[in-house]
């Protein structure tokens, strides 16, 4: 059973676009270099050929568990969210120590800590995920220390 995927209407997209590029142009461009490769004689001891077959085997791999990710997808609708509680699509203002951080939480397949999008199933996201503004969370870290955030506003974060 494949696990599910929780995606915002703009991951969504995101997984569309890469899947359309995927199996279009990427497609292309590595059946001509197989033909390419093809071109230059014995394939059996073909490195151009080998690398192009390979390339081609990763490929449709990546597209097949793309297919599967949009197949088992849930999109968080923003009409559904509120600002009492926090949840996949929330927006979350909190007070780290003294420090002012704002996340979105996003299902796990989102989830970039750079563009501060964590994961629901994320140490943050996890301890972030049924609380409410005013809440203080406890979050267990992976070394075995604890945070405490303070939730200061909860937004709709979802464009």
């Amino acid at each position: 059973m494949p696990k599910d995927v929780i995606l915002t209407p703009d991951g969504l997209s995101k997984l569309k676009s890469e899947l359309e590029y995927l199996s279009t142009e990427k497609r292309r461009e590595v059946a001509a270099r197989i033909k390419e490769a093809r071109e230059f004689g014995d394939i059996s001891e073909n490195a151009e050929y080998d690398d192009a077959k390979n390339e081609q085997a990763m490929l449709e791999s990546k597209i097949a568990q793309l297919e599967e990710k949009l197949r088992a997808a849930t999109v968080i609708d923003s009409a559904d969210l509120g600002t009492d509680v926090v949840g996949i699509g929330s927006s979350v203002e909190v007070d780290d120590a003294g420090k002012s951080a704002t996340y979105t939480i996003v299902g796990s397949s989102e989830a970039n800590p750079a563009e501060r999008k964590l994961s629901n199933e994320s140490p943050v996201g996890k301890a972030l995920v049924g609380a409410k503004v005013g809440d203080t969370v406890t979050v267990h870290l992976p070394n075995g220390r604890q945070r405490e955030l303070k939730i200061k506003k909860i937004d709709v974060g979802l464009a």
